[in-house]
């Protein structure tokens, strides 16, 4: 038989069937859209964290109080005991290495933001004028914190884009007045929207100066240290110069903790990865699921068309043309289910960036690939036996059960 007369054949054996059909299909199609779609949010999962990474900057080192001896990055490694404080001195002597490009301290509390008779909850961060250039952020109005002593408790604020729509409804804040507990601080820039990162949402921040910040809080230790490198390729040097500073000022002992970026993006980075692949594994196991059906179905489907098969062989069909045709049949109704679910599973994940559009939750080819790939491998693998069944069909018994 020629090709176009099997696929021909095996195009109306399975019209012929149509309930059967469809279940076939949408057993292809639920087992590829499950991969797809839980693969696509799983990679976005990845790169929206390794975004917000970025955006704390290329050439980071993360310096906080406390050591924790643990190899490797642990998020709990952000929360830390402090047997002596991190202080604004030692933030400053980290400006002594010639690898350090700039430093920002930072001191994170809560208090009462009050304006325009409204009054809120807010974060307070009291920092330098270092840390918009660190952390790559932007204004809307106005400046950010003035470049001055790190001793200078200045009475000025920056509020974020949350702050400013409630306590001024998005009117000009610049110049403005507001109570920051029972300080009076003057308000010189409102920051562009950025949302919520993975350290802090900026827009429901007030920002301050470090100085003023300890003044409020009443403390004088630092919540932790930005320090921006001069390069990429000094981070590792870099962090071997600020412990050796570190361990000079502390009486030679290294009580603080540094984290390079590059480790925490790495590590994230990877269990990401796999958690994605382990859950676009999970979802794959429907299609072994389809498989069987397929195979199941096909079985029957050969019980039903012994006469077919007999007639077919008695005018000369040889048992490969046989092989070949349930094989086809079996091949159209996985492509047809994976190209059924490939849909679903794009619909899903634009579904996912609508209602998120922070995540960006596109399918990664592996997955796509991975997935139809599967679908025809197991339709087809689980396909073979019903086929060679059918091929050893003997034609005058076939005939003879009809």
């Amino acid at each position: 038989m020629r090709a176009t007369d099997i696929l021909r054949f095996a195009a109306r054996a399975a019209l012929g069937y149509p309930l059967r059909t469809a279940m076939l299909v949408l057993a292809m199609a639920i087992g590829v859209a499950a991969v797809v779609a839980l693969a696509a949010v799983g990679d976005g999962m990845r790169r929206y964290v390794v975004g917000q990474f970025a955006s704390l900057g290329t050439n980071l080192v993360i310096m906080l109080p406390g050591r924790t001896e643990t190899s490797g990055f642990q998020p709990g490694r952000f929360v830390t005991n402090t047997p002596r404080e991190l202080t604004l001195d030692d933030a400053a002597a980290l400006m002594r290495s010639p690898l350090v490009l700039r430093v920002a301290p930072l001191s994170v509390g809560s208090s009462e933001v009050a304006a325009n008779g409204r009054l809120r909850d807010v974060t307070v961060l009291g920092t330098t004028g270092s840390f918009m250039v660190i952390r790559r952020l932007s204004l809307a109005q106005g400046r950010f914190l003035p470049e001055e002593g790190w001793q200078r408790a200045g009475a000025v604020a920056v509020i974020g884009a949350t702050v400013h729509h409630e306590l001024f409804d998005d009117g000009v804040a610049v110049g403005q007045t507001i109570r920051l507990g029972d300080r009076r601080l003057r308000v010189v820039g409102v920051m562009a929207p950025s949302g919520q990162g993975l350290d802090m949402n900026t827009d429901e921040l007030v920002i301050v100066p470090v100085a003023m910040a300890q003044e409020i809080f009443n403390t004088r230790s630092l919540f932790r240290v930005l320090i921006e490198t001069r390069g990429r390729d000094l981070i590792e040097s870099a962090r071997e110069d600020l412990a050796r500073i570190m361990q000079a000022r502390h009486d030679g002992e290294l009580d603080v903790t540094l984290i390079a970026q590059d480790a925490v993006l790495s590590t994230f980075d990877n269990i990401l990865v796999a958690l994605t692949m382990s859950v676009a594994g999970i979802a794959a196991i429907s299609l072994v699921v389809a498989g069987i059906l397929v195979m199941n179905v096909m079985l029957v489907a050969v019980s039903q068309r012994t006469a077919e098969i007999g007639l077919l062989k008695a005018l000369g069909a040889a048992d490969r043309d046989i092989v070949r045709i349930f094989l086809t049949e079996t091949a159209l109704l996985s492509c047809s289910g994976a190209l059924l679910g490939y849909g679903l599973g794009q619909a899903a994940a634009w579904f996912v960036r609508l209602y998120k559009p922070e995540l960006p939750a596109w399918p990664p080819a592996w997955a796509v690939v991975a997935a139809l790939g599967m679908a025809l491998g197991s339709g087809l693998l689980f396909g073979v036996m019903p086929a060679r069944r059918a091929a050893a069909l003997d034609p005058i018994l076939a005939l003879a059960r009809h």
